[in-house]
């Protein structure tokens, strides 16, 4: 039996975790090209490659111990492959402990808040767990238990900052690898620029500010669980103004410039200290976002709105169809009509993208589900493009 990429299924009458076996050896080469990459321009301070055997073995245990309960709780665990000595200040354990279902799921619970991982390297040739850290070096290899049967495969983005970058996602039978070249996406330069900062290496590495901004809102947005909109529309242009409901209840006057001010200050500021700054940012403006109607940010991230309610702009037709796609490889691109995906949120994102072309609009799902809507001058309608696997 074999595992198709998105729709694969996996015979699960072996002990072993056939997907793990399957998805291995892509992921092992994904880590082998960006780290190649990461030496040729001079980066230091990179992780150890993951081989395949490794990695199977890793996303074998973890998965069946997702399966099993502690104290009546399902766990959540995150585990990175890195020797003791590419982190700082770990927690190493004085005798290592054994990579296996049992002892992932008694040891769960301390890794549940994020940014904590138990360490996996070699002790006489096997894989253990040495300890925990929450200090990983760029491109190590993560693998994080989400839910029963729910892993995700990621590592530390270049720049460090923010949100791990997903690789893979495992749920049960099925797994989804990231396109993070766009080659599900139409061929449309436009709509790429706006789309790829959730995907592509390239993208992180060479503009990482705007990047990074919009995955963090995004995952700010997911993580507050209350779902929410937001519009994001050119500087110094007022023409979104004709797609929302006036008066605005909530404007926001001065703007808010917290995320603009600290981009400008990255450049002379401590890292840590600028990334604790600009997480406190990013939540200010994600938990706007969770009071019912749309916020509003220009290009630079100034804050101009929040719970303003979309309307149909003077003159302009409803919407009637979109192209909707996931960034996973294989993906088919599908034209739907705005309802089939979702609810009114939804169709009133696409309403306002096919009004303010000029826009994107970003919007979470209570149940976790993540799209961003924009224009695509290639295709001529709007664009939804499903990132939720992105952002586990």
């Amino acid at each position: 039996m074999s595992v198709e990429t998105e729709n694969q299924l996996v015979d699960d009458n072996k002990s072993a975790y056939e997907a793990a076996r399957v998805v291995a050896a892509t992921v092992e080469a994904h880590f082998s090209r960006h780290l190649a990459a990461a030496r040729d321009r001079g980066e230091a301070e990179l992780a150890s490659q993951p081989d395949t055997q490794s990695i199977e073995t890793m996303i074998d245990a973890a998965f069946w111990a997702s399966l099993r309960h502690e104290e009546g709780n399902a766990p959540k665990i995150s585990l990175a492959f890195l020797p003791p000595e590419q982190t700082v200040q770990p927690i190493v354990f004085g005798k290592s402990l054994p990579l296996i279902p049992r002892t992932l799921t008694k040891l769960a619970p301390a890794v549940e808040r994020p940014g904590i991982h138990y360490g996996v390297w070699f002790d006489n040739g096997e894989l253990r767990i040495w300890g925990a850290t929450r200090k990983v070096p760029s491109f190590c290899f993560v693998l994080e238990v989400i839910e029963p049967g729910l892993l995700v495969v990621k590592h530390r983005r270049l720049d460090g900052f923010g949100k791990f970058a997903n690789v893979a996602v495992l749920k049960g039978k099925r797994v989804k690898i990231v396109d993070e070249k766009g080659t599900s996406l139409p061929d449309c330069p436009a709509l790429l620029a706006a789309l790829l900062a959730f995907t592509s290496p390239e993208e992180w590495s060479e503009n990482h500010n705007s990047v990074n901004l919009l995955v963090q809102l995004a995952a700010s947005m997911r993580a507050h669980g209350h779902g929410g909109s937001l519009l994001v529309v050119p500087a110094g242009d007022d023409g979104w103004r004709e797609s929302i409901v006036h008066p605005i209840q909530y404007a926001i006057s001065p703007p808010y410039t917290g995320l603009t001010h600290l981009l400008d200050r990255k450049a002379t500021e401590e890292n840590h200290l600028w990334d604790a700054s600009l997480r406190k940012a990013v939540d200010t403006v994600g938990g706007l976002t969770a009071v019912d109607g749309a916020t509003v940010i220009n290009e630079h991230y100034e804050a101009l709105a929040f719970g303003v309610k979309i309307r149909r702009a003077g003159g302009s037709a409803p919407v009637e169809q979109m192209v909707i796609t996931e960034p996973i490889v294989g993906d088919v691109a599908e034209v739907v009509h705005p309802a089939h995906n979702g609810g009114t949120r939804h169709l009133s994102a696409a309403q306002f993208v096919y009004d303010q072309r000029d826009a994107l609009a970003l919007v979470a799902s209570q149940d976790g589900r993540f799209t961003v809507f924009a224009w695509s001058p290639c295709e001529q309608m709007v664009h939804a493009h499903r990132v939720d696997t992105l952002l586990l």
